[in-house]
């Protein structure tokens, strides 16, 4: 495989100037991209200066990193036409969907943010249960759940008659469940009559992430592979743990059975 520059570039940190601070930088590899490491503004000028070259990368749906456009010094200013995701603190995230309608959006939403977040998603087989309880005391024992930040539902046509998701979102909002309660995203898929409508339908998504959205708690977005807007959005939700604290709800019953097939 050819390289692409001698060093790639994934995301990058702006100062409280909006002037760049730093980038994550990794090592172009040919065959594979090395791991990124956070380097500060001056060492990319220096790099330059030693006829070093570089280039923006994305990560896709599939999970591999595609070459975006080279970044150029020119005038002592460092310029590129692609937009790149923040430096940020990984969220926890938890993904909760329906496995059997929805398992190739999980799989695209991980891929695209697997360098932007921490899954802690549960895998199938991971958990074997019916009881609500026991599913829930579950995913905190074998941590996926326990210090989760950002819980994100996949909304698709049957994801709020699906109990599992129902415990998920619960668990979540439910302090005796790890060490805080997580924000909430919701994400409306392509495979819902809302999707690309500007509309977020109460009763056509889980009722528990419904009373949540009502009062401002929980955000809903449709779903996107725009990984500066899915940055954007999971932000958000991790912002909401603080700033609308007591707009949590979680008073509901558990849902005891699956209300659709």
């Amino acid at each position: 495989m050819v390289k692409w520059a001698t060093f790639l570039i994934s995301k990058v940190k702006w100062n409280n100037k909006n002037r760049i601070e730093s980038f994550y930088v990794h090592e172009d590899l040919g065959d594979t991209v090395g791991i990124g490491v956070e380097r500060d503004r001056n060492w990319v000028v220096q790099q330059f200066q030693y006829s070093r070259t570089f280039c923006c990368i994305r990560k896709a749906k599939d999970g591999k990193w595609y070459r975006g456009n080279p970044i150029r010094l020119e005038n002592g200013n460092l310029k590129w036409n692609d937009k790149l995701p923040l430096i940020l603190t990984k969220r926890k995230t938890f993904i909760s969907y329906y496995h059997f309608d929805d398992q190739n959006y999980k799989n695209e939403l991980k891929n695209i943010a697997s360098d932007l977040i921490v899954s802690k998603s549960v895998e199938t087989g991971d958990i074997n249960t019916d009881i609500s309880t026991n599913y829930i005391k579950q995913l905190v024992q074998k941590g996926f759940l326990y210090d989760t930040t950002v819980l994100i539902v996949l909304i698709g046509n049957k994801t709020k008659c699906r109990k599992h998701v129902d415990w998920e979102i619960s668990g979540a909002l439910n302090r005796k469940v790890g060490d805080n309660y997580a924000g909430l995203l919701g994400l409306i898929l392509p495979n819902h009559p809302d999707y690309g409508t500007t509309k977020a339908t109460y009763d056509l998504m889980p009722a528990r992430l419904a009373d949540n959205f009502k009062t401002g708690y929980a955000i809903i977005r449709d779903y996107t592979t725009d990984r500066i807007k899915l940055q954007n959005y999971i932000e958000e939700a991790f912002n909401n743990r603080t700033t609308k604290f007591n707009e949590r709800v979680n008073s509901r019953l558990q849902m005891q059975r699956n209300t659709c097939n």
